[in-house]
């Protein structure tokens, strides 16, 4: 079953990993990030290994996006990012997992502090 992890997070200013730019994350101790960001580098090679990581991406500034869509029977081009909003897309993982149990468990493991992260099924 394929899902796909959507990471949403704030970071002022824009950066990767996004992590790195939180007020959360940065209020965690040097031993606790590096915890963090062993489990991470843990979670990617897991998938890997497993065969279950089909693919995964992260995204540029969303000041930088543009937004295309239809008004008054015209199609009408706006900068992004997407609404008025304090989190913003950041990336994503696709993954081909035997059940949502996995999926939860996986997901679980992308969350941390000052981000928010979406499991959604891919639609076959």
């Amino acid at each position: 079953m394929k899902y796909v992890i959507l990471i949403h997070s704030n970071p002022q200013p824009w950066g990767h990993p996004t992590s790195d730019f939180l007020a959360e994350h940065q209020a965690l101790s040097a031993a606790e990030r590096e915890e963090r960001n062993a489990d991470f580098e843990s979670v990617m090679q897991d998938l890997s290994e497993r065969g279950e990581l089909v693919g995964g991406q992260a995204l540029g500034d969303p000041r930088d996006a543009r937004l295309f869509r239809w008004e008054g029977g015209r199609r009408k081009v706006t900068d992004g990012p997407y609404a008025e909003t304090v989190e913003h897309f950041a990336g994503f993982f696709l993954v081909d997992v035997a059940d949502q149990a996995r999926a939860e468990e996986v997901a679980a493991k992308f969350s941390g502090p000052g981000e928010t992260v979406e499991l959604r099924p891919v639609a076959d």
